[in-house]
């Protein structure tokens, strides 16, 4: 996971000229990112999902002490990568994947806001 969100970083630089550094402000950049972005075919979509997905995730994991796991999503019958972050489960490449497919309403920034203030209160911060 971290070498596609560092691939993540290398792309937004080279192909939409926006610096992405793993801080929580930077996930502005990611929103106008996926914003701009039309999955061709859904290899590409599952590609965009990985790729965006990742960094979103590494957002989480380098704040708070997490870890990359493969999880089976609540309901579903497919394991997912998943942060584990002191008993709570984040699934970000599903929620990108939601992103880019139904659009602003998933908007990232709300979500990452909301997910920070409950971990927050319950779970230590490492950085």
């Amino acid at each position: 996971m971290e070498a596609y969100a560092k691939e993540a970083v290398r792309i937004a630089s080279i192909e939409h000229g926006r610096k992405l550094d793993y801080s929580t402000d930077s996930l502005e950049g990611l929103e106008s990112i996926l914003e701009a972005l039309t999955p061709a075919s859904e290899g590409d979509l599952e590609w965009l999902t990985k790729l965006w997905g990742s960094y979103f995730g590494e957002v989480f994991r380098r704040r708070y002490t997490a870890d990359w796991t493969m999880s089976e999503y609540p309901g579903g019958k497919f394991a997912v990568p998943t942060l584990e972050i002191g008993g709570s489960r984040i699934y970000p490449l599903l929620k990108v994947h939601r992103r880019l497919t139904l659009g602003t309403s998933e908007d990232l920034v709300s979500f990452a806001e909301m997910a920070r203030k409950r971990l927050d209160a319950v779970h230590p911060q490492t950085n």
